[in-house]
This record gives C-alpha cells, structure tokens and sequence, in this order.
C-alpha cells in the first residue's frame, strides 16, 4: 500500500511556464463564466515560479491578448515595446545590416515586447491565483501515474530526504500523489515526463523527431548612455563555421541588455562548445561596444526545440495532452515560442473543460488538436516549417536563402511542395579525428567568463545528498566508447561545467558528474552520441534560480 498521500483535483498541471499557467487561468474563467467549481493545480519544480523559465526574450503578445486582454495595465513586458529591430550578418571584424525588405512580412517584430518571460510567469501566476488556482512550486513531478486501463491518473511528486546511497535522511518525506480528470504536461523543451509518454503511447510514430538547439543567456546592466530601450539585435554568421546559430542582443528595462547565443544541436564537430562560442561572440566589436563599461549580472542556459511543424507529436492520449514546449509549439526563424504556448494551453483547456463538463474523464481530448489545427499556432508554424531543415541540410548561406525563398513563396499563398525532413541532433557528431579541434581563447573576465563564475551567477543549487539525477544506462560507455571515438562530448557540450574526464594525464581517465551544476538545460540528454545519459529530475526546488531571465 502507498505511503504516499493523494489529493483529486479537476486538472493537474506540470509546469508553471506560458503554456501551463495560461490553461489554468483559461479554465479557471470557463468555469467563472459557466457558474461551474473546477479544482486546478499546477505543479513547478523550481524554487518559484519563473525560477527555471529562460528565454531572450522577444514576446508576440497575440496569446496574451486573447488570454487578458486587460495584461498592459498591470504587467512589466508592457514597459518596453519593441523600437527598433535589426539583423546582423558577422565577419569576425565587421557587421552587415540585412535589409528587412527582404524578409517577409511576418518576420517583422512590430507589435512586440521584449522584457523578462520568467518576469511574466511570475505575473500570470499571481492572475492565476487570484482565480483560485492552486500552485505548488519546489514540488516536481517525477512519476507518471495510470489507471487500471492504462490511461493517465496524474502523476507523483519526488520523495525528498532521500540520501546518494538510497537510504532515507531524518527529513525524508515521501512524494505526494496528485489525481486528476485530465493532466497537462507543460515542461518545455525535452521534459523528462513526456519523453516517457511519448514512449508509451508512441505519440511521435507520425511526426520527424524533434530537434533542438541549446540557448546561452546573459543579463547585463550597461552604460546608460548606451541603452535604448526597446532596441532589439539578431545575429547570424561568425564565429560559427560548420554550426548553424546565431546571437541575440535586447535592451529591455531598467538599463539592462539581455544577450545570448544559440547553437543548433545539429553540429558535426564533437570539438565544439557552445559556451565557447558565445564568449567569443561578445568579442565583436559591434557587441563589445555595447558591453564595455558595463557588468553581467546573471547567466542561464536552456535546450529550445527547433523541430518545427512537422515534429509536433500526437499532443493527446487518454487522461492527458501536452502543451507549450512539451509539444514544441516555437516559431524558429522567430524565435518566438511563449505565444504560440499561451495559445496552446488555452486550446487544451477549452477542450478538458468541455469534457469535464460532460461528465467525461481520462479519454483522448480529441477536439484540443483539432482546434489547433484550425487556429493561427498551426498556421503560422506551417509557413516556417523548411526554415530549420534547409538550414541544417545546405548550411547557413544556401540554406537561409533557400529557407527565405519558401517563407516568401508561403507569404504568396504557395510554397515548396514538400517539407523538409530531420534526423535526430546526436546522430549528426563525427569522430573526433575527423574534425578539428578548437581553440578557443581564455577569457578575459571583463567580456568573456568561464563556465564555473557564469554557474555561480545562475544561482544554482541542489542538496549534494541525495540521488544523481544525471544517470547513465551504462557507465562504462563514455570512457570505454565516448573518450576514444568522440574525445567525450559531454565535457563540451555542457553548458555549466557538470561533467569531466579526470586522470586522463595519469593514464586512468574517470568520468565524473559534477550534478550540483546542473542548470536543467537538458542538452545532454539530447545530444549524448550514444543517448546514454537520461536526465531525471531532483529534488523539487534544485537547479538554477533565474531573478528575472
């Protein structure tokens, strides 16, 4: 028998980001206005809300409008519209402005705010709350629950106290059961609960498999006299050669910058190291300028799917659906994802409140996709659904040229008559003496940092006590296989310094897994060569603690 307590609800929730909080504030006002009690609970494995959310970030507020049309009177993303809007094309001396005329015109940044997205969670929670939604935060979901007939029950919160060996410390509490009528995942990209029911009930046999780029982030206080709120900067080109990405610089409020560089998981040489790649980035001299003189004061890293349309899985099963980044709703040409994901849990919600409504429980919510379907999610992510795989098959120049002319064709009502395929980002590394090595300059501590000071400002924290979350199916395979073939990808990959290959000097190389680091960006499970490494989650309230990234 279970020593675990259970607590029934209407609809449980995994993730307090845009998609999760916006189905709950979305059912909660169907019931408001249907006269109807609905008991919605959201569960958040950070410390707060907003503590693990990270993105640039720009946000097309065609979501919020629809969710609180009333959300500029009260939220901070309101502070700063978007002024100015440039794309930058890198040599490793100079910058060329690419003509916005040749973008089509939904590429335009008109109408959109750029600010903190954690920020804005943290906002929607409080509207949430207002309307009776239960939030649990520093509670992660770590089990997936089911019914005698197989469909989803809810799922179960981790035990905490529990110690590295297994035993129970004096603080051990058991995980806590939550049973719902429907359950939404809502993890973002790479969720370690929906890779399982997509395993189970084999919700990507129809779909490419998603791919995925890992996302470098930091928050600089500037020179006044520099900042111009509302400036918005997208990079393509150096120092990038045989990867595809690219760098983001926004001036938001309060006369701050937020930066950041994203590589495309994709890349070929097992040499690279996306931090690397983006301290070198803030060495052009167009993006030091703007640094100098003044202090970085926060950093964060998270995986952003990159798939597109046609790596959307089945988004429903019986008991449950997924929304927001767990589906991989983003708009990659964009790189805009949190209003497609309001849109997506408000669709979802409509659907569950129907069914509940009804009488109905822990079937398949058909009508949440095929709303969907009908709605301008799916509209606009079929114009840009070549972007990412041209890109990825004839590399950056061809590729976005190529990729341009099937956005501007789809602008016309036509288009390319077939959609580019994907193939899976950690099958595309070479043998690491087939590429060359990188040499990548120490950083300066001015512009450019290492990996352990940038972890430090990230504010990331775990018990150092209790099971490694960052567990291996075979622990022999990445000194016996990954070291000789890939020179072990993962000391490079990481974007916070958790994994290293001791004693190679000695002759008696050890892998070591330093979890503690860990920023939850998800990237070795993704790009492991051998997808040997399966990240699982911690104790609720671990992993980095973004102010407002």
């Amino acid at each position: 028998m279970s020593e675990r307590e259970a607590m029934p609800y209407d609809v449980v929730i995994v993730g307090a980001g845009p998609a999760g909080l916006s189905a709950a504030i979305r059912l909660k006002q169907l019931a408001e206005a249907n006269g109807q009690e609905l008991s919605v609970c959201v569960l958040e494995k950070g410390s707060e809300v907003g503590a693990h959310i990270l993105s640039g970030a720009v946000v097309d507020p065609a979501g919020l409008d629809e969710l609180l049309p009333d959300w500029r009177e009260t939220c901070s993303l309101a502070q700063t519209p978007v002024t100015e809007n440039h794309h930058w094309v890198l040599t490793a001396h100079k910058k060329y402005e690419f003509p916005h005329a040749l973008m089509p015109p939904f590429m335009n940044n008109k109408g959109t705010y750029t600010g903190s997205l954690g920020n804005l969670c943290r906002w929607l929670a409080e509207r949430a709350e207002g309307l009776g939604v239960e939030i649990f935060p520093g509670f992660a979901a770590a089990e997936i629950l089911f019914n005698e007939d197989g469909s989803v029950k809810g799922v179960a919160t981790g035990d905490m106290g529990v110690a590295r060996d297994g035993t129970h410390k004096p603080d051990y509490q058991p995980g806590l059961e939550l049973h719902a009528r429907y359950t939404f995942f809502a993890e973002g990209a790479r969720g370690h609960l929906t890779k399982e029911l997509k395993r189970i009930f084999n919700l990507d046999a129809n779909c490419e498999p998603q791919v995925y780029g890992i996302g470098l982030k930091e928050l600089w206080d500037i020179d006044p006299a520099k900042h111009k709120p509302g400036k918005v900067v997208h990079t393509q080109g150096w120092p990038l050669t045989d990867a595809w990405g690219g760098g983001f610089l926004y001036h938001q409020a309060n006369g701050q910058v937020a930066l950041g560089f994203v590589v495309a998981l994709s890349y070929k040489n097992p040499h690279l190291s996306p931090f690397h790649e983006f301290q070198r980035w803030k060495h052009h001299p167009a993006i030091r300028e703007v640094l100098e003189g003044g202090k970085r004061v926060s950093y964060g890293a998270r995986a952003i799917n990159e798939g597109g349309w046609q790596s959307v899985p089945k988004l429903v099963f019986p008991g449950g659906a997924l929304i927001g980044c767990s589906a991989g709703f983003v708009n990659v040409p964009r790189i805009k994802g949190s209003h497609t994901a309001i849109k997506s849990g408000m669709l979802a919600a409509e659907a569950a409140f129907d069914a509940i409504r009804a009488e109905r429980s822990a079937d398949e919510l058909a009508a949440y996709p095929e709303a969907l379907e009908k709605s301008w999610v799916a509209k606009e992510l079929k114009k840009v659904r070549n972007v990412e795989p041209a890109i990825a098959k004839f590399g950056g120049t061809v590729g976005t040229l190529v990729a341009g002319i099937d956005m501007w064709m789809r602008q016309l009502g036509v288009g390319l008559p077939f959609t580019f395929k994907h193939k899976p980002d950690h099958t595309k590394l070479w043998r690491a003496d087939q590429t060359p090595k990188i040499d990548y300059p120490k950083p300066d501590g001015v512009i450019s940092f290492d990996r352990l000071s940038s972890v430090f400002l990230s504010n990331t924290n775990h018990e150092e006590d209790q099971p490694i979350h960052l567990t291996l199916k075979d622990a022999d395979v990445p000194i016996g296989y990954n070291l000789p073939v890939y020179d072990e990808p993962a000391q490079r990959y990481c974007p916070a310094g958790v994994y290293e290959v001791v004693g190679q000097d000695e002759g008696n190389p050890r892998f070591v897994i330093n979890a503690q680091n860990c920023v939850h960006c998800k990237t070795c499970d993704i790009k492991d060569p051998t997808q040997n490494i399966n990240w699982v989650v911690p104790e609720g309230g671990g992993g980095p603690n973004y102010p407002n990234m």
